[in-house]
């Protein structure tokens, strides 16, 4: 008989083919319209494209999942921890 194993982290991501919901929404719209594509053009040529097309986003988007610093444009700190409020009105000349 199998054993399967229980998925427990379900409270920090939910996990769908190994991406995110949002990325895997990215995925299934690319396939919806690859399939759209491959309908409306009889050409081996593209199908192959857009099967290479659809295996290399699933790729990078695997990539980018296991790997999020990839994109990190900004410091995981900011420059100055405060508890007070910020009303937006600066008071000193710059």
């Amino acid at each position: 008989m199998k054993k399967f194993e229980v998925y427990r982290n379900m409270r920090k991501t939910a996990i769908i083919f190994g991406l995110p919901l949002s990325l895997f929404a990215m995925m299934m719209i690319s396939i919806v319209a690859s399939l759209l594509v491959i309908i409306f053009s009889f050409s081996f040529g593209i199908i192959i494209g857009v099967l290479s097309f659809n295996s290399a986003l699933y790729i990078a988007l695997t990539r980018i999942t296991n790997n999020p610093q990839l994109f990190q444009l900004e410091g995981s700190f900011p420059n100055i921890i405060s508890n007070r409020k910020n009303s937006g009105l600066y008071y000193e000349k710059d």
